[in-house]
Protein backbone atom coordinates (compact mmCIF):
# COMPACT_ATOMS: atom_id res chain seq x y z
CA UNK A 1 0.00 0.00 0.00
CA UNK A 2 1.37 3.21 -0.51
CA UNK A 3 1.63 5.80 1.66
CA UNK A 4 0.47 9.43 0.79
CA UNK A 5 2.86 12.23 1.21
CA UNK A 6 2.69 14.21 3.64
CA UNK A 7 2.32 17.99 2.27
CA UNK A 8 0.13 19.10 4.62
CA UNK A 9 -3.58 18.12 2.64
CA UNK A 10 -6.10 15.89 4.42
CA UNK A 11 -5.80 12.30 3.86
CA UNK A 12 -8.56 10.15 4.69
CA UNK A 13 -9.01 7.17 6.82
CA UNK A 14 -11.43 4.78 7.73
CA UNK A 15 -10.76 1.52 9.82
CA UNK A 16 -13.83 -0.90 9.96
CA UNK A 17 -14.80 -4.71 10.90
CA UNK A 18 -16.84 -7.14 11.66
CA UNK A 19 -17.41 -10.70 12.92
CA UNK A 20 -18.55 -13.06 10.50
CA UNK A 21 -19.99 -16.18 12.03
CA UNK A 22 -18.46 -18.85 9.56
CA UNK A 23 -15.26 -19.97 8.67
CA UNK A 24 -12.00 -17.87 7.79
CA UNK A 25 -12.20 -20.14 3.93
CA UNK A 26 -15.82 -19.65 3.86
CA UNK A 27 -15.38 -16.12 4.44
CA UNK A 28 -12.54 -15.61 2.16
CA UNK A 29 -13.83 -17.41 -0.55
CA UNK A 30 -17.23 -15.92 -0.71
CA UNK A 31 -16.01 -12.17 -0.19
CA UNK A 32 -12.89 -12.24 -2.68
CA UNK A 33 -15.12 -14.08 -5.57
CA UNK A 34 -14.62 -10.56 -7.68
CA UNK A 35 -17.84 -11.88 -10.72
CA UNK A 36 -20.04 -12.23 -7.64
CA UNK A 37 -19.80 -8.89 -6.22
CA UNK A 38 -22.76 -7.64 -7.27
CA UNK A 39 -24.72 -10.12 -5.33
CA UNK A 40 -22.52 -9.30 -2.51
CA UNK A 41 -22.57 -5.63 -1.89
CA UNK A 42 -25.39 -3.66 -2.62
CA UNK A 43 -23.83 -0.38 -4.40
CA UNK A 44 -21.86 -3.07 -7.11
CA UNK A 45 -24.15 -3.28 -10.63
CA UNK A 46 -21.07 -4.99 -12.37
CA UNK A 47 -17.67 -5.89 -12.26
CA UNK A 48 -15.56 -6.56 -15.01
CA UNK A 49 -12.76 -8.98 -14.25
CA UNK A 50 -9.76 -7.17 -17.10
CA UNK A 51 -6.92 -9.44 -16.20
CA UNK A 52 -5.59 -11.61 -13.91
CA UNK A 53 -1.78 -11.94 -12.90
CA UNK A 54 -0.97 -15.15 -10.70
CA UNK A 55 -3.04 -13.53 -7.68
CA UNK A 56 -3.33 -9.80 -8.66
CA UNK A 57 -6.66 -8.90 -10.27
CA UNK A 58 -7.16 -6.01 -12.56
CA UNK A 59 -11.36 -5.46 -12.81
CA UNK A 60 -13.97 -2.50 -13.52
CA UNK A 61 -16.76 -2.03 -11.16
CA UNK A 62 -19.64 0.00 -11.94
CA UNK A 63 -22.10 1.35 -9.58
CA UNK A 64 -26.15 1.57 -9.48
CA UNK A 65 -27.39 4.76 -10.81
CA UNK A 66 -27.06 7.49 -8.56
CA UNK A 67 -29.93 10.01 -7.84
CA UNK A 68 -29.36 11.78 -10.61
CA UNK A 69 -29.07 8.18 -12.87
CA UNK A 70 -25.16 8.82 -13.20
CA UNK A 71 -23.52 5.61 -12.99
CA UNK A 72 -20.12 5.74 -11.14
CA UNK A 73 -17.23 3.53 -12.56
CA UNK A 74 -13.72 2.77 -12.30
CA UNK A 75 -10.49 0.07 -12.38
CA UNK A 76 -9.23 -1.09 -9.32
CA UNK A 77 -6.86 -3.68 -8.63
CA UNK A 78 -6.70 -6.49 -6.08
CA UNK A 79 -3.77 -8.62 -5.14
CA UNK A 80 -4.61 -11.17 -2.94
CA UNK A 81 -2.47 -13.24 -0.14
CA UNK A 82 -4.66 -16.42 1.06
CA UNK A 83 -1.88 -17.79 3.10
CA UNK A 84 -2.10 -14.21 5.22
CA UNK A 85 -5.54 -13.54 4.61
CA UNK A 86 -4.80 -10.48 3.61
CA UNK A 87 -5.75 -8.36 0.01
CA UNK A 88 -4.02 -5.24 -1.03
CA UNK A 89 -6.07 -2.85 -3.32
CA UNK A 90 -5.61 0.23 -5.30
CA UNK A 91 -7.69 2.69 -7.88
CA UNK A 92 -5.77 2.28 -10.50
CA UNK A 93 -8.55 5.03 -13.04
CA UNK A 94 -8.81 6.78 -9.48
CA UNK A 95 -11.58 9.33 -10.57
CA UNK A 96 -12.31 11.98 -8.49
CA UNK A 97 -10.14 10.37 -6.01
CA UNK A 98 -6.49 11.30 -5.97
CA UNK A 99 -5.39 8.16 -4.69
CA UNK A 100 -7.26 5.24 -2.84
CA UNK A 101 -5.39 2.56 -1.11
CA UNK A 102 -8.01 -0.20 0.80
CA UNK A 103 -6.36 -3.26 2.95
CA UNK A 104 -8.38 -6.22 3.69
CA UNK A 105 -7.41 -8.92 6.31
CA UNK A 106 -9.65 -12.01 7.88
CA UNK A 107 -8.64 -13.00 11.17
CA UNK A 108 -9.93 -16.04 13.21
CA UNK A 109 -12.19 -14.95 16.27
CA UNK A 110 -14.18 -17.86 18.25
CA UNK A 111 -16.70 -19.64 16.21
CA UNK A 112 -15.85 -17.10 13.00
CA UNK A 113 -13.72 -14.68 11.09
CA UNK A 114 -13.03 -10.94 11.91
CA UNK A 115 -13.29 -9.02 8.34
CA UNK A 116 -11.27 -5.58 8.60
CA UNK A 117 -11.00 -2.84 5.53
CA UNK A 118 -8.70 -0.36 6.17
CA UNK A 119 -9.12 2.61 3.57
CA UNK A 120 -6.52 5.34 2.46
CA UNK A 121 -7.81 8.07 0.29
CA UNK A 122 -7.65 11.81 -0.97
CA UNK A 123 -10.08 13.48 -2.71
CA UNK A 124 -8.50 15.51 -5.86
CA UNK A 125 -9.27 19.69 -5.33
CA UNK A 126 -11.55 19.62 -7.86
CA UNK A 127 -14.11 16.46 -6.75
CA UNK A 128 -17.48 17.19 -5.81
CA UNK A 129 -16.39 16.68 -2.46
CA UNK A 130 -13.55 17.33 -0.23
CA UNK A 131 -11.45 14.31 1.90
CA UNK A 132 -13.20 15.12 5.31
CA UNK A 133 -16.77 14.59 3.62
CA UNK A 134 -15.98 11.45 1.76
CA UNK A 135 -14.04 10.08 4.90
CA UNK A 136 -17.50 10.15 6.83
CA UNK A 137 -19.52 8.73 3.43
CA UNK A 138 -16.60 5.80 3.35
CA UNK A 139 -17.09 5.18 7.23
CA UNK A 140 -21.13 4.92 7.75
CA UNK A 141 -21.37 3.04 3.88
CA UNK A 142 -18.52 0.33 4.88
CA UNK A 143 -20.84 -0.38 8.12
CA UNK A 144 -23.60 -1.03 5.82
CA UNK A 145 -21.69 -2.87 3.12
CA UNK A 146 -20.10 -4.90 5.49
CA UNK A 147 -23.06 -5.85 7.81
CA UNK A 148 -24.65 -6.53 4.20
CA UNK A 149 -21.91 -8.81 3.46
CA UNK A 150 -21.98 -10.31 7.04
CA UNK A 151 -25.54 -11.30 6.45
CA UNK A 152 -25.07 -13.26 3.01
CA UNK A 153 -22.39 -14.78 4.08
CA UNK A 154 -23.62 -16.61 7.49
CA UNK A 155 -26.55 -17.27 5.71
CA UNK A 156 -24.62 -18.92 2.83
CA UNK A 157 -22.29 -20.71 5.70
CA UNK A 158 -25.91 -22.44 7.18
CA UNK A 159 -27.03 -23.74 3.92
CA UNK A 160 -24.16 -24.43 1.56
CA UNK A 161 -24.84 -25.21 -2.08
CA UNK A 162 -24.69 -28.79 -2.37
CA UNK A 163 -22.09 -29.84 -4.61
CA UNK A 164 -22.70 -30.88 -8.50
Amino acid sequence: MSTPENDGRTVGHTDNSIFIDAGIDHVWRMTNDLPTWPDLFTEYAEVEVLAQTGSTFRFRLKMHPDESGRVWSWVSERTLDEERHEVVAHRVEPGPFELMDIRWSYAPEGTGTRMRWVQDFRMRPEAPIDTAGMTERIDANSKIQMAVIRDKVEAAARHPEPAR
